[in-house]
């Protein structure tokens, strides 16, 4: 499982999805989990780092779930229609 940071914004955006990316070569099970429960200051660059990092699980041929979304980036995947990309763990 990897884990978000408290902050994810966009002055952390490049820095996050870097190390996500990292962890997602060195994750050798089939599904990966990103869980989001310690993310209390947050963006609209949190939803594309999250979808960045599904885009890539994918082409690594495994399923993408989020654990622990907050409401209300929830909120803002639901308002931006990506929320079913989003599936919860």
């Amino acid at each position: 499982m990897l884990v978000l940071p408290p902050e994810l914004t966009h002055r952390q955006a490049s820095a996050c999805l870097r190390l996500l990316l990292q962890g997602l070569r060195a994750h050798r099970e089939a599904q990966l989990v990103v869980d989001a429960g310690a993310l209390t200051v947050f963006d609209t660059s949190a939803l594309a780092v999250l979808l960045e990092c599904r885009r890539e699980a994918l082409h690594a041929s495994k399923t993408f779930a989020v654990k622990a979304l907050p409401p209300a980036l929830a909120g803002m995947a639901q308002l931006y229609g990506v929320s079913e990309l989003l599936t919860p763990a």
